[in-house]
């Protein structure tokens, strides 16, 4: 079994150099330090841990977090996004979303879904990146000449799409 150490130690010293040398200089500590302690062997065989000292500083850093109020869980969502939402708890109450970019409620439109899932089938997931990579659809250079159609000659530029 390979350890922690051994896989770490490298990968610290292959940060690319704009890496904060602060940051590189403080994972070298902790891994020094765990190296001089000895890496304590993991509870569950075969299974990496993060060394102690490395350990320890996260775990009181969240801890610092949770105790001003600034650590932030996850919030697991079980229903459509609308501005009423229900999450994954023990109550079963609707909760007001302010956060979603849902702002005209067409994210759980019938007619929406219905127009997605056509495109979907006829055009795939998306293009898997950016358009200046992998190149621009015969779509998305539609919808961009019907947004400056809409906007007409007032604004006599070119739309691009993000």
């Amino acid at each position: 079994m390979v350890s922690f150490l051994a896989v770490a130690k490298p990968l610290v010293r292959a940060l690319p150099q704009p890496f904060p040398p602060l940051v590189r200089q403080r994972l070298s500590r902790c891994l020094s330090s765990a190296a001089a302690q000895g890496s304590s062997p993991s509870p569950n065989a075969g299974t990496a841990r993060l060394p102690e000292a490395l350990e320890e500083r996260v775990s009181q850093a969240l801890e610092g977090m949770r105790r001003s109020g600034t650590f932030k869980t996850e919030r697991i969502i079980t229903t459509p996004q609308s501005s009423s939402i229900k999450v994954q708890n023990d109550s079963d109450k609707p909760v007001l979303n302010f956060c979603a970019n849902n702002y005209l409620g067409l994210a759980d439109r019938p007619e929406v879904i219905q127009r997605a899932d056509e495109y979907l089938h006829k055009w795939g997931n998306g293009l898997s990146s950016v358009r200046f990579i992998c190149g621009t659809q015969s779509i998305h250079k539609e919808l961009e000449a019907q947004i400056s159609d809409f906007y007409g000659t007032a604004y006599p530029r070119d739309t691009i799409l993000y």
